[in-house]
């Protein structure tokens, strides 16, 4: 019983993981970044995701703005949504192997030998899609970086090199 009990913390914990999953690939805050002028009345904040960029202002207007074309993106967006569209996938793949392998369903019967094999391949798929969705925020990531390198006045005081 303990097992089962164990089986089923562990699902629901994985299946909230990839409701979470979700919900990061489609929100816009990847990148977050402000502007304030003169006075804090001119001041705005933008936010960049893999699927579209967003301005909001103090006055509390909103603006979205879908990215036009997939061509013209970075490689580094084009391949984080790739990787987060096969890690929902995977998450979805994972979550209806990992259920047929759990102790409470009658899937594969009364053979131990399968649900558990079933249960571990569900696992492995788990643990793939974890490193799906690293992967596809560490390359969104990766140019975060180069707003960071602009000085004060806006003049870039280190130069990258890409070999």
């Amino acid at each position: 019983m303990v097992n089962t009990g164990m089986q089923l913390i562990s699902f629901t914990c994985a299946v909230t993981g990839w409701i979470m999953a979700i919900a990061v690939t489609a929100l816009p805050q990847w990148k977050v970044s402000a502007f304030i002028g003169n006075n804090i009345l001119t001041s705005e904040m933008k936010w960049e995701g893999i699927w579209m960029n967003c301005v909001y202002q103090t006055t509390g207007h909103m603006q979205c703005k879908t990215y036009d074309s997939m061509l013209a993106l970075p490689p580094d967006i084009q391949a984080a949504r790739a990787l987060m569209c096969l890690a929902i996938f995977m998450g979805w793949l994972s979550c209806t192997v990992s259920c047929c392998g759990m102790k409470c369903t009658t899937c594969a019967g009364d053979d131990r030998r399968a649900k558990a094999g079933i249960a571990l391949a569900g696992g492995v798929l788990f643990i793939l899609t974890g490193l799906c969705l690293q992967d596809g925020t560490n390359m969104a990531a990766n140019g975060v970086p180069d707003g960071l390198e602009a000085g004060p006045g806006g003049d870039n005081q280190s130069e990258r090199t890409v070999s």
